[in-house]
């Protein structure tokens, strides 16, 4: 793990989605990680160390929300938050959600989007 390099982790359950956005973030210059649920983010977070966390909003077992507010709790605002989701935004688990990230973005994601948020150190 290179100092001048962005890290992300993509947090889905959905192995497609987390895969096109990990092709889509690399071949952008994004260092990348997944997890496939709320538990497995909190062991690659600890370990990746990234600059930036995507997470899904409507996760089984622990909802993006659990896990913002989680990552919230050891990290305080150290780790960029990211809500990704394809519901509606009055829906009430995207609207909790809104409350503890620090942007929210819709699937599929613009990288544009993406950079302007959180641009590449290199």
């Amino acid at each position: 793990m290179s100092d001048n390099e962005t890290r992300v982790v993509v947090v889905d359950d959905s192995a497609d989605a987390v895969e096109s956005l990990l092709d889509l973030l690399r071949l952008n210059g994004y260092a990348t990680r997944s997890a496939a649920d709320g538990l497995e983010a909190m062991t690659v977070i600890a370990e990746f160390k990234p600059h930036c966390v995507l997470l899904d909003v409507r996760m089984p077992q622990i909802s993006g929300l659990e896990l913002a507010r989680n990552l919230r709790a050891q990290y305080g605002d150290d780790i960029v938050l990211v809500a990704v989701t394809g519901g509606a935004r009055d829906d009430e688990q995207v609207v909790g959600t809104f409350d503890v990230v620090d942007h929210y973005l819709t699937k599929p994601i613009d990288i544009k989007s993406f950079e302007k948020i959180l641009p590449r150190l290199t």
